[in-house]
């Protein structure tokens, strides 16, 4: 089924401050040469729920500051729900989630590359998994 026109308005929206808290929530931590940005924000037709899809650079820190990331979350969402007052009328509850993507097309380019041969160890390309 397709977003429609609101459930897209209101991703874009709460992408565009959700980069703004969590990249300042970075710098104001001490976390130097970090980069979060949020690469998709799905909203449900309801408009209840939004799943947030971060990239982290470096790599090696992002399971432990998604951890971080959702344990603040009650606190990210008051800071989203008070730079959007004017625009929504409910605070969707938000989901984080690792968007691996990149690692994803970045196996599946060393592949075609003959770098890591899917077809002689087919560990390589490990399914994804869905969130």
């Amino acid at each position: 089924m397709e977003e429609s026109q609101r459930q897209k308005k209101i991703a874009s929206v709460l992408q565009r401050d959700l980069v703004d808290v969590l990249q300042g929530a970075a710098t104001k931590g001490g976390l130097k040469g970090v980069i979060i940005s949020v690469s998709k924000v799905k909203v449900t037709a309801d408009l209840t729920d939004a799943k947030v899809y971060l990239s982290i650079f470096p790599n090696d820190k992002g399971k432990e500051l998604l951890e971080g990331i959702k344990a603040n979350t009650p606190f990210i969402r008051h800071e989203i729900a008070q730079r959007t007052k004017n625009q929504l009328r409910r605070m969707p509850q938000l989901m984080f989630y690792i968007d691996d993507s990149l690692e994803y097309i970045d196996k599946i380019e060393k592949s075609l590359k003959g770098e890591d041969n899917p077809i002689e160890n087919p560990d390589l390309l490990g399914k994804r998994k869905k969130s």
